[in-house]
């Protein structure tokens, strides 16, 4: 490693791996502590644990409290998955992006969103039915409930202009999010508003984010068909 490798926890984090490729380092072996691992490199333990919990993050390396450190057995390589924001999906197709905010209203929680995130019965909630569009074709038909205890601000918010969903992205960070991709067949509702027959084969994503325990937003994608994802790891 150079010197400039030494000092920076990029370098060591392409060290370690380097030692687990060459096999220096075999599965489940137990590798040396931080405090070991900082002293070979010339550096501070804190650059060691940022690279060694880099690496935990990708699934390379198994980190328990004082057990120490193990390269991963059975590796799994965990992907990143960023919330998308639905205007720059429809124009990366070079298509131009549209939307309609079908109803809003303010409501409580139904059992079920209560059960699910933790919620009061009292908490408020803000219902957003939206169809988005692709050069004025249904693209998506949305369902989204907001946690106004958590995100009070989107209330004074002109989401006739900017999408709930890109207000989301820019505004509020989240700590985890919970996906849920399957295929249905378009309801009576839903093909009207994706212009599809009824019982039309549908991509839908359900879709929860959370800021440490606190719910931020629940929703239901529909997509017209045709519609496909890609993704990259």
């Amino acid at each position: 490693m150079t010197e400039l490798d030494t000092n920076s926890w990029q370098g060591i984090k392409s060290e370690v791996m380097r030692r687990i490729s060459d096999r220096r380092w075999q599965p489940g072996d137990l590798i040396p502590g931080e405090v070991e691992l900082a002293e070979e490199f010339g550096c501070a333990r804190a650059t060691v644990n940022r690279a060694l919990r880099e690496l935990a993050d990708s699934g390379l390396l198994d980190r328990k409290r004082k057990a120490g450190t193990r390269v991963t057995l059975n590796p799994v390589r965990k992907a990143t998955v960023e919330i998308p924001v639905i205007r720059k999906d429809v124009e990366t197709r070079g298509k131009i992006y549209s939307f309609d905010v079908l109803d809003r209203k303010d409501l409580a929680p139904s059992a079920v969103l209560r059960q699910q995130y933790g919620l009061p019965a009292s908490a408020p909630l803000m219902g957003l039915w939206t169809l988005h569009r692709a050069d004025g074709e249904p693209f998506a038909y949305e369902e989204r409930w907001i946690n106004l205890l958590v995100v009070p601000k989107i209330i004074e918010a002109d989401l006739e202009t900017l999408s709930a969903n890109e207000w989301l992205v820019r505004n509020m960070p989240l700590s985890r999010g919970e996906f849920t991709f399957s295929a249905g067949n378009a309801t009576a509702a839903e093909s009207r508003l994706l212009n599809c027959p009824e019982d039309a084969a549908l991509f839908i994503v359900n879709r929860s984010t959370w800021v440490v325990d606190d719910a931020i937003t629940a929703v239901r994608l529909v997509y017209a068909p045709g519609f496909s994802m890609k993704t990259v790891v």
